[in-house]
């Protein structure tokens, strides 16, 4: 893998908790104080300790002033596209244009069902994704109606409206090779978690997303690679991946960018969440970006 030379941005998680409602609150304002561009929250709507990832993000835009919001990412088979379309485009009108749209094609599936969604296959489950791919972008789209007659999903004649207050991407959240080779046809961004994908898978995915953007006549360079890294910042020596001292994850997130490719970082930290975030915004984030920008030389 090599690196893309995009600008390297920072994030943070916030979970939709429902135990303390005041909580991703707080969070998200520290977080927006802090200075970090993103804001990622997990969408998963059959657990019954989250509060709904769309009725919240809706609520921390208006409690914020700067941070961006993205679902990581929205469950598309409990949210049918052409209403994703439209919630997406209608929050990034309200927040003044601080909505990306993060997409995934379902897990869980017994959780999924046990809301009323359908049961899909793994091959059902990207051909779900790549219909509702063309269904937002055409809903988002200056045509005058939307027609789309698929076999997951069919739309008859919608008008599109509101459109995005800026150019929204999609990001999808994606593991296997049909899901991978999706990415590189269509999407605008990729976001893996480092509990699932580990360094060493990431230069094959990352391979298989260049191929079939190059394939679909696009550029790698145009697809964001955002990565959830989970993990806490310590005073003492590395224990695991992405635990240990700043200057450890200084190291690894710079190495994330000019070897493997990856340009967005969202951190998950393990406890402490606002004194982590506070660390990894003003002795982590920096550093990472003054660090890149030596090894990737005059421009």
């Amino acid at each position: 893998m090599y690196d893309l030379r995009r600008p390297i941005e920072f994030g943070g998680n916030v979970d939709p908790t429902a135990a303390d409602p005041t909580w991703p609150i707080r969070l998200a304002q520290a977080i927006d104080g802090i200075g970090l561009e993103f804001i990622g929250i997990q969408d998963h709507p059959y657990n019954a300790k989250f509060l709904d990832t769309w009725t919240l993000m809706a609520t921390l835009a208006q409690a914020t002033e700067r941070v961006r919001f993205f679902p990581n990412v929205a469950n598309l088979p409990l949210r049918p596209p052409a209403m994703l379309a439209k919630a997406a485009a209608s929050l990034d009108v309200l927040s003044g244009g601080r909505v990306e749209l993060g997409l995934g094609a379902g897990a869980f599936w017994e959780g999924i069902t046990a809301m009323g969604g359908p049961s899909r296959s793994r091959a059902e489950a990207v051909g779900a994704l790549e219909e509702a791919i063309q269904i937002i972008r055409a809903l988002w789209s200056d045509a005058p109606s939307v027609r789309f007659a698929g076999q997951y999903y069919q739309v008859r004649g919608a008008h599109p409206g509101p459109h995005p207050a800026h150019p929204m991407g999609i990001w999808l959240g994606s593991y296997g090779p049909k899901m991978l080779a999706l990415t590189g046809r269509l999407a605008d961004g990729w976001v893996p978690s480092s509990s699932y994908t580990p360094p060493e898978r990431l230069p094959e995915m990352q391979q298989r997303i260049n191929q079939a953007a190059l394939a679909a006549g696009r550029q790698p360079a145009d697809i964001r690679r955002a990565y959830n890294v989970m993990g806490q910042i310590t005073a003492e020596p590395p224990q695991q991946f992405l635990v240990g001292p700043v200057d450890y994850w200084v190291e690894e997130l710079t190495r994330l960018a000019v070897e493997l490719g990856m340009d967005t970082f969202i951190f998950w930290p393990a406890r402490d969440h606002v004194r982590q975030m506070r660390v990894f915004a003003e002795e982590v984030a920096p550093s990472v970006r003054a660090a890149v920008a030596l090894a990737r030389g005059p421009t």
